[in-house]
């Protein structure tokens, strides 16, 4: 999209209260916040929304300081390539990106998954995550989501068997995911790859620290290996390549969903599997997600299933399946059939 005339900037920081703290391997998040951005042109509103990168620090304050540096310049009027140049990777520029997309969508009648190539905007089978507790929390968490037919459990690096066991206990019949958030070193992984394998395990994310990927050359891990922290933005998927089987792509890390998408082609090209996943947010974050989603093998979109109250017309969660909002990336007159216009 070439940029086409002024923009009217709003951008705010927004608090939604989560059900109840979510803890994984060296973090708890108590609360959710976010920044929500509005970029106006000619009567039309575009939104965004991002909670940025916890582990860089990011927060609201530390996004909107960086937006507000380069007002001027995206009052001007900037396109989505852009706005590349003029901020790096990040929770800023992902809330611009989406902004700039549902602009587009309202100004040109045409919603935004046909702007990304995309023929349609289908619900798509997304994991929900049970988060760090004891082990009967955590079954009851499993328990709670029986309608949903993928999990994803979050390790700690520490006491992982009892917790699992109870897991898998609860839900013999899911497809199950673990998450380490980086708990783990190439021995500790080498020493549960039995239990895993055990418990019929489908998807390691984040192993190892980010920086320690070569602990993980050789290894025979007959359960796929994705890379979430090792992978921030584009740049970083030529030396993922050597590691992981998939790349798990979210706005907040590489900007936005411009990025994501050319993000989820260049994974596929160098042969490896696609998986979408969010930090926190409302439906506003998960939409554009949604749109790339359409490109994963594996999504993980469940970010709002753990707030308080989401915002008014959000995603619909029904039997593991998320349907992204109408309200981002559509029209305002005439919003598009979201299984695709067949014409």
């Amino acid at each position: 999209m070439a940029s086409s005339g002024r923009l009217k900037l709003t951008v705010a920081e927004e608090h939604w209260r989560m059900k109840e703290p979510f803890a994984i391997a060296g973090y708890t998040f108590t609360d959710c916040d976010v920044i929500a951005v509005q970029l106006a042109r000619n009567g039309a509103v575009g939104q965004g929304e991002a909670a940025g990168v916890y582990y860089h620090g990011e927060t609201p304050a530390t996004m909107i300081a960086q937006i507000e540096q380069v007002r001027s310049a995206l009052e001007a009027g900037v396109s989505r390539q852009e706005l590349r140049e003029l901020l790096p990777p990040g929770g800023a520029r992902c809330a611009l990106d989406s902004a700039l997309w549902d602009l587009e969508a309202k100004s040109s009648g045409v919603p935004a998954y046909r702007a990304a190539g995309l023929n349609a905007l289908a619900p798509l089978k997304t994991t929900l995550t049970v988060s760090v507790g004891t082990p009967q929390k955590m079954a009851d968490v499993a328990r709670s989501f029986a309608l949903a037919p993928r999990l994803k459990v979050k390790m700690t690096g520490e006491d992982d068997e009892t917790r699992l066991r109870a897991v898998r206990a609860a839900r013999p019949d899911a497809w199950i995911g673990v998450d380490a958030n980086q708990a783990l070193t190439r021995s500790s992984l080498e020493a549960v790859l039995p239990l895993l394998t055990e418990l019929d395990i489908s998807l390691i994310e984040q192993p190892v620290k980010v920086g320690r990927e070569e602990e993980l050359r050789g290894l025979r891990s007959p359960i796929p290996l994705a890379a979430d922290e090792s992978v921030q933005s584009f740049a970083d998927i030529e030396g993922a390549a050597r590691f992981f089987d998939v790349v798990s792509i979210k706005l907040d890390k590489c900007g936005g969903l411009t990025e994501a998408l050319e993000m989820a082609h260049e994974v596929r090209r160098r042969g490896m599997k696609v998986m979408v996943g969010c930090m926190q947010g409302t439906s506003l974050a998960i939409a554009p997600a949604c749109v790339v989603g359409q490109l994963c093998e594996i999504v993980d979109l469940d970010a709002p299933v753990f707030l308080d109250v989401d915002r008014p017309a959000g995603a619909v969660y029904e039997s593991g399946t998320v349907r992204c909002s109408d309200d981002w990336g559509f029209p305002v007159s005439a919003k598009q059939d979201r299984q695709g216009d067949k014409k």
